[in-house]
């Protein structure tokens, strides 16, 4: 018998990426936990060209330029850094595709960082952007 929720109560939040956040906090402390961060970040702002973008570019760019900036107090590989930069920035402005190829080139410079289910999500991220 389904049970059927009070009318009063919310529905179960969804969190996309949640293997990543995972990930990163399961992470010992130095380059695996950065690198999962660093991910889950670009993943984020990557995920925001498949949704109509209704938000003003200002505020892209500006989530752009923080993510940049934390990015710079992290010890990643420069490939991982080269990614994750290039992700922020062509979430401002960038074609879905575009982004979704970075999101492929990421996922291969951190590879050996990521478990599967968070390379899982980084593909499916990339898979969808490139339609």
């Amino acid at each position: 018998m389904p049970i059927s929720l009070p009318p009063y109560a919310l529905s179960a939040p969804s969190f996309r990426f949640r293997h990543l956040a995972s990930l990163a906090g399961r992470a010992p402390i130095g380059g695996a936990r950065e690198v999962a961060l660093a991910c889950f970040v670009a993943a984020r702002l990557a995920a925001e060209c498949t949704t109509a973008m209704d938000d003003d570019p200002a505020g892209r760019a500006g989530r752009c330029a923080g993510a940049k900036a934390w990015l710079g107090t992290l010890v990643v590989p420069a490939t991982v850094r080269g990614s994750v930069a290039r992700c922020a920035e062509l979430s401002v402005e960038g074609s879905p595709a575009d982004v979704g190829k970075e999101v492929a080139g990421l996922l291969l410079a951190a590879t050996s960082y990521l478990d599967a289910q968070s390379r899982a999500e980084l593909d499916t991220l990339s898979a969808a952007l490139r339609g």
